[in-house]
């Protein structure tokens, strides 16, 4: 089974987004898997407006302040994650009306959703946890975040 700590891009956690409008923050996020070197950086705008579109079809923002924009791309080699998180909250258009603190953006490739899908599980099962959302929300830096990520695969934590 996918492990959340292997699927987020090393260098993609943002502990503290700039934006917080949902557009500007889809990009914030791309452009950590990009400067990560998870996302090929030819394919940057690309990516946002293929996320965007995706956010058209029907918010990702699930509730309980997360949400989790995803994108399959053909150019995409491996599957990568992008974290931020909002201080202040993002309108993201949520299901429950409610801003948004927590978004995990995932990017894979289109020649593999099973993999896609198992990484949807892994990220949903995590966020549907009450405790796991509170503690994201209370993370300051990447390595809060880090550590969370650990936690929740069952490693023990480097705290």
């Amino acid at each position: 089974m996918l492990k959340l700590s292997q699927i987020v891009a090393p260098g993609a956690i943002v502990p503290k987004l700039v934006s917080n409008e949902r557009d500007e923050v889809i990009a914030e996020l791309i452009d950590a898997l990009v400067s990560s070197g998870a996302a090929d950086p030819a394919l940057r705008d690309e990516l946002i407006a293929r996320v965007l579109d995706r956010e058209k079809q029907g918010s990702t923002g699930f509730g309980k302040g997360v949400a989790v924009p995803h994108v399959k791309h053909k150019s995409t080699k491996g599957m990568a994650v992008a974290i931020g998180l909002s201080p202040t909250g993002v309108e993201f258009h949520a299901l429950d009306r409610q801003p948004v603190y927590t978004i995990f953006l995932l990017l894979s490739p289109t020649n593999d959703p099973d993999t896609h899908l198992s990484a949807m599980e892994v990220i949903f099962k995590n966020l549907s946890n009450e405790s796991f959302r509170r503690f994201m929300r209370q993370a300051h830096s990447a390595e809060d975040v880090r550590s969370l990520l650990e936690e929740a695969d069952g490693q023990p934590s480097r705290r």
